[in-house]
């Protein structure tokens, strides 16, 4: 029942554009090209930044993906499209980012979308990005670290599916993201098992900064969907709410370039010592710190046993002298030995044989075989 009702879900969620607005051919030298339908422009035929790709997913679909190169870029980002729309029509788009951001940029057709094969599914997506992730590693030597991926509407149920399964992912952006698909149609509290792109238990198990820009008069996608993805996240970068900005139009808004570029640049100077760290966490590993002179002022003989703070309170002796000191008043610590500080009047002194020196309430003085001089 669960799965007939996910297939209903799934014929109202996705609208590819029909007829699709391009169409690829391969030409002479065996590139492929793209071909533009009678009703809009196709991308520069003879781009050389511009790469067409036809990748084969698990499912046995092919899909048409873009690749972009910037000379210039550190990152590489890689795009999932919202509903409604095709690579044709996307193509503008990528290259302003490309340019603005200075990142590479990959961008793909789900199953049934442009001129890729297959129907559009919510399995078939997730097959896809997967698909086009293991391209940029194979194809173009792009590793996660490097990567940061960019879901617009529903273009987020892939991104996140990919970014939960990353744990040294760079960066993740979501534009006019949505908690669930069922979310999108009611204000419900629950989950279902008939509910299609569950982001709102994926974005938690996402380890790297997540952006989330949504434009507050959305009537397509609440605000609330991205507000509450923003909330939710591990490690959420500052938001993006854009004034007025609605669900296919924020790209046109000033401060949507300008909050993206302000994004990529830190994710670029992002040091070395923090990926670490997110490593190590990520892995479950212990975080590395200098503890060594705090360690030291809290030992005896600078051996794993902690000294004694007063003798009221006793604790396991020094396990390499086997010393408690004398006074009866509490003492601080030295490198070698023991060295009780005497607050009380007393003729008791103590001896460290290690460094042959007597300390007592009237100061420190040189023996020799347990001698007090002077």
């Amino acid at each position: 029942m669960g799965c007939m009702l996910s297939q209903l879900a799934a014929k109202f969620a996705f609208f590819p554009p029909s007829p699709p607005t391009y169409q690829i051919k391969k030409g002479d030298n065996g590139k492929l090209t793209v071909v533009s339908s009678s009703s809009m422009p196709a991308p520069v035929a003879d781009d050389p930044s511009l790469d067409v790709l036809l990748i084969d997913t698990k499912r046995g679909n092919k899909i048409v993906a873009f690749y972009l190169k910037n000379p210039y870029a550190r990152l590489t980002v890689l795009y999932s499209h919202g509903n409604a729309a095709d690579l044709g029509q996307l193509y503008d788009l990528f290259v302003q980012l490309k340019v603005n951001l200075r990142v590479n940029l990959m961008g793909y057709d789900y199953s049934g979308y442009g001129a890729s094969t297959g129907k559009p599914s919510e399995s078939n997506t997730y097959a896809d990005i997967e698909a086009v992730y293991q391209c940029l590693q194979t194809e173009y030597g792009i590793s996660q670290e490097d990567l940061i991926l960019y879901g617009q509407s529903v273009g987020s149920g892939p991104t996140l599916h990919l970014a939960a399964k990353l744990p040294r992912l760079r960066g993740v952006v979501l534009h006019s993201g949505i908690l669930s698909g069922l979310r999108v149609l009611c204000h419900v509290k629950f989950n279902f098992c008939f509910d299609i792109y569950q982001n709102i238990k994926k974005i938690q198990k996402v380890k790297c900064p997540v952006l989330v820009i949504h434009g507050t008069e959305d009537d397509v996608v609440n605000w609330l969907h991205g507000n509450g993805l923003w909330k939710m996240a591990r490690e959420p970068y500052e938001p993006l709410w854009i004034k007025g900005g609605g669900h296919c139009n924020l790209e046109l808004y000033p401060d949507y370039i300008l909050h993206l570029c302000k994004f990529i640049y830190e994710m670029e100077n992002t040091t070395t010592a923090i990926w670490l760290k997110r490593i190590r966490e990520s892995l479950g590993l212990p975080t590395r710190s200098n503890t060594n002179s705090s360690a030291q002022g809290d030992r005896c003989c600078k051996i794993k046993i902690c000294q004694p703070k007063c003798l009221k309170c006793p604790k396991p002796r020094c396990g390499k002298c086997f010393r408690w000191p004398k006074s009866l008043c509490c003492w601080k610590p030295c490198n070698c030995c023991w060295k009780p500080e005497c607050r009380l009047s007393c003729c008791c002194c103590c001896f460290c044989f290690k460094c042959s020196e007597w300390r007592c309430c009237v100061g420190i003085h040189k023996g020799v075989n347990g001698k007090q001089e002077g």
